[in-house]
């Protein structure tokens, strides 16, 4: 796969004054293709450190001027005339900036200190986050969600340069077993999150980038990373079914695209007159679409794998059977 060009495209916007005006318009909007989700990319690419500093710094700058730093869930925790798609961020997005961040170089606790203490303060019960508000208001069940959990587990567990304090190991600790407990590919059990179950059968089919998406490499990648860091033991059962599909499916260790999870989806662009529009087209950059292409081997997620299976013999060596390699 050569990408140079679309690469090379996106490093000069990067650059530019065009992305430096889009971050003060907006930290995160339009999808999918503002400096923030061509920064997400990159860093998915294993390139976070080509980012440009001024960049990086406005796109700080951006997430600081965010006017609600907690996630609202009771009456009243959203201030009137604040928009709740872009005056607030989202649980999935906080943990994706965090790791973004981190790998650029950026000490993400001293320029952004909010975000850290908000994956822990709305970690649920079960161990799982939500970026459905309402699903904290359920008394019956707990209905946290994959997609809502696996961003910010990835940047606790891999981004912490210094001993986890008690608080952070217990969220990792209960993260770990939300994770196990579903087997890496099971959706939620509950009422309120019944449409995650329909996810289970994409879930299985590699996407690339995963953005905010979900599929069992990454939740794999997430727990193997945990086991090996905190010296704790996977219950067989838990991932075999995973590890087991996947070799079948890519016994050469290359793993393809089978899902572009992004299409068909809407944005929230910004008028001539200066008005945030919801539901409109979006537009994706060169970059994005040549590194999606369904069918095509990702050499991203194929080192992902290969990063699986070799954790996974380094952890225990019965978990070798698991695969043919």
């Amino acid at each position: 796969m050569n990408y140079d060009s679309e690469l090379e495209q996106s490093l000069r916007y990067l650059k530019s004054d065009q992305a430096l005006k889009a971050l003060s318009n907006d930290c995160y909007w339009p999808k999918w293709n503002s400096p923030w989700w061509q920064m997400l990319l990159l860093h998915e690419m294993d390139l976070a450190r080509e980012i440009p500093g001024k960049t990086l710094s406005a796109y700080i700058e951006s997430l600081n001027r965010m006017p609600l730093k907690i996630f609202p869930i009771h009456p009243g925790e959203l201030p009137e005339g604040v928009d709740p798609f872009r005056g607030t961020p989202c649980h999935c997005q906080l943990g994706n900036v965090y790791q973004v961040l981190a790998s650029a170089g950026v000490d993400v606790d001293q320029e952004l200190p909010w975000i850290r203490p908000w994956f822990l303060r709305y970690q649920m019960a079960d161990g799982g986050l939500n970026c459905d508000n309402d699903a904290y208001l359920v008394k019956d069940e707990t209905p946290s969600s994959m997609v809502g959990t696996i961003a910010a587990f990835e940047a606790i567990l891999l981004h912490t340069h210094r001993p986890w304090t008690q608080e952070e190991s217990a969220f990792l600790q209960k993260g770990a077993e939300f994770l196990i407990g579903r087997q890496l590919k099971r959706g939620s059990s509950t009422r309120h999150n019944a449409d995650e179950r329909e996810d289970e059968i994409d879930w299985l089919k590699p996407c690339f980038p995963r953005f905010y998406f979900y599929d069992v490499l990454r939740g794999l990648n997430a727990v193997l990373n945990w086991a090996e860091k905190t010296k704790s033991k996977i219950p067989h059962a838990a991932i075999q079914d995973v590890v087991q599909d996947l070799d079948r499916r890519f016994p050469d260790g290359e793993i393809r695209i089978e899902r572009n999870a992004f299409r068909d989806s809407t944005t929230i662009l910004l008028s001539s007159t200066g008005e945030w529009i919801r539901r409109q087209p979006a537009v994706f950059f060169p970059l994005l679409q040549r590194v999606s292409e369904v069918g095509e081997v990702s050499p991203f997620l194929s080192k992902r794998w290969g990063e699986a299976t070799k954790t996974l013999s380094v952890i225990n060596p019965r978990f070798t059977s698991l695969t043919g390699l």
